[in-house]
């Protein structure tokens, strides 16, 4: 099976360092904890492993092919990413709140396993479905990788041998990107630099989410 590896592997590269909705999940679950964001970074690969899947099998040009079905997940990931940046604004208006009431940084309660566990379904399931209901992501798998299957095989499983690989390569790099921000945690840990860094992500998460509502 004759497939060009090394230009897919830079278009994939390209793809992941410019940003965009789960390096901003990622990034943000990294600076709460390392094990959020390692999580969400799973969650986001995990989106995307069921976008490869329905590209094999043709899922995902029906959802192309089809307008309802296409703007039901725009629509339904827009909601999802302006979910996230509301309770990101209502985070930060709750530190400010605490400030002006003289609390201190907040909850240095017990770190549980249930705790533990709870930290990382709630980092899975924003960078699962942050992925999953990203149609860019499913576009992806429909119009980039068929550039790079070779008609001396199976396509089919020539796209899981190129999806797997992109899954992986982001897996790296998402690791990479948690273990650098984890140090914003240190920061975090000041209300002022909290405040607004919720804020800023908050609205950021909003303003992607609008723009992909609004995006032809």
């Amino acid at each position: 099976m004759s497939v060009d590896l090394i230009g897919f592997l830079g278009v994939v590269l390209v793809a992941y360092v410019v940003p965009g909705p789960d390096f901003l999940v990622v990034v943000r679950s990294a600076a709460e904890h390392p094990a959020k964001g390692r999580a969400a970074a799973l969650g986001a690969q995990g989106g995307l492993c069921v976008h490869m899947v329905a590209a094999a099998v043709g899922l995902s040009v029906l959802a192309a092919r089809s307008p309802v079905v296409y703007d039901a997940i725009k629509f339904l990931g827009a909601a999802y990413l302006v979910h996230l940046g509301v309770r990101a604004v209502l985070a930060a208006r709750r530190v400010a709140q605490r400030q002006r009431g003289g609390g201190g940084g907040g909850g240095g309660g017990d770190v549980t396993v249930g705790a533990s566990a709870g930290r990382w379904r709630s980092g899975f399931a924003q960078g699962f479905l942050t992925n999953v209901l990203n149609p860019k992501a499913a576009l992806f798998f429909l119009s980039v990788l068929p550039q790079f299957v070779h008609g001396d095989g199976s396509p089919t499983r020539q796209i899981f041998l190129l999806g797997i690989l992109d899954v992986l390569v982001g897996v790296a790099y998402w690791f990479a990107l948690v273990t650098v921000a984890a140090r914003l945690r240190v920061l975090l840990a000041r209300p002022r630099f909290r405040h607004r860094w919720e804020l800023t992500t908050g609205w950021l998460f909003i303003g992607i989410g609008v723009g992909v509502a609004a995006a032809a």
